[in-house]
């Protein structure tokens, strides 16, 4: 298994993630990323907060980003 990092980017301000997790393939890591910013999103609705351009940057255990995943695009709406 291989660790990944989600670090969370929103505008200037960057969040490291300082722990990581384990995850068998990127692509688990990634629907881990999905499923995270849903539960961030739904905290930030029920405070009133703005969901603005948060993104997390998911890194490998290099410091190499692999995948960026915007907390938008893990919303469903009706268009």
């Amino acid at each position: 298994m291989a660790r990944y990092y989600f670090h969370v980017r929103d505008g200037e301000q960057f969040e490291e993630d300082p722990e990581g997790a384990e995850f068998q393939t990127v692509d688990t890591a990634i629907r881990e990323a999905f499923l995270a910013a849903r539960e961030l999103i739904a905290a930030k609705v029920l405070a009133g907060e703005v969901i603005g351009g948060q993104v997390f940057e998911i890194a490998d255990d290099t410091g190499q980003v692999i995948e960026k995943v915007a907390f938008r695009s893990a919303l469903r709406l009706d268009e």
